[in-house]
């Protein structure tokens, strides 16, 4: 009699395990906590307004190279991505002062003109350098050296300020930014406009928490691969200028 009544009152006292109403409950209250415990807390990410904030755990170096489509497509994304967290970012393009091949206009500078800190700034000559254009090889020289003396003077402007703070998203790209993208400098190292010492003296220059970025060359710039923490090398398996497709507004330019 006595043993049976201890085995009802452990019955009694024990969680249900069958799928019973109690044991979803207490499994939805555990994954619940956990979630709770995550960054993302288990919430579908929705538009916030964007205000000046301060990035955690930038400083990175970053490189996109390759003879495929997207490195500065890549690029401008996680610049889009920077600025929507509120951190101010700013691109300086090398070697892509506008053509005869394609339209005048942009829709990228159109779209970082609208977007609140993330900012914009073109030292490339006009017309691609090593091709038959009429353009002047020496001006393509000249434009990359000031382009690698600008990219300087931006990485000492960004050692100056205080990166682990927010930034005046309206503010001018002397005065600090959290991420710097360096569009092309590194085809302008691959076509000997620049040397491969100048862009690791840049990367030597930089701050503990600026996030550089640098784009461009189809060969491989293995002069950074023990500098760099991210390398990326975006191959091209097919291509439609292969076939005779020019370049197509909205997706080139």
């Amino acid at each position: 009699m006595d043993d049976r009544t201890n085995i009802d009152d452990t019955n009694e006292n024990e969680s249900p395990s069958d799928g019973s109403e109690d044991g979803n409950e207490t499994k939805d209250e555990s994954r619940a906590a956990a979630l709770e415990r995550t960054p993302g807390k288990g919430k579908t990410p929705e538009a916030q307004p964007i205000t000046p904030a301060a990035p955690d755990e930038f400083g990175l170096v970053q490189v996109w190279w390759g003879d495929g489509k997207g490195k500065t497509t890549a690029a401008m994304g996680m610049g889009l991505r920077a600025a929507g967290n509120g951190y101010r970012v700013h691109m300086l393009q090398f070697m892509k002062g506008g053509a005869s091949s394609v339209e005048a206009v942009r829709g990228e500078y159109n779209a970082i003109a609208a977007l609140p800190g993330f900012s914009y700034e073109n030292l490339g000559h006009y017309g691609w350098h090593g091709m038959a254009d009429e353009s002047d090889e020496a001006d393509h020289e000249r434009q990359a050296q000031v382009g690698l003396e600008r990219a300087r003077e931006l990485v000492s402007a960004a050692a100056d300020a205080d990166l682990t703070e927010p930034l005046d998203l309206d503010g001018d790209a002397d005065d600090g930014v959290h991420m710097l993208i360096l569009d092309e400098i590194l085809y302008a190292a691959d076509m000997g406009l620049l040397e491969s010492s100048d862009v690791l003296s840049v990367i030597d220059a930089k701050p503990d928490n600026l996030e550089l970025v640098l784009t461009g060359s189809h060969a491989e710039p293995t002069y950074l691969l023990e500098v760099a923490d991210l390398v990326t090398n975006v191959a091209k398996q097919r291509h439609p200028i292969d076939a005779g497709q020019r370049a197509r507004r909205g997706t080139e330019y």
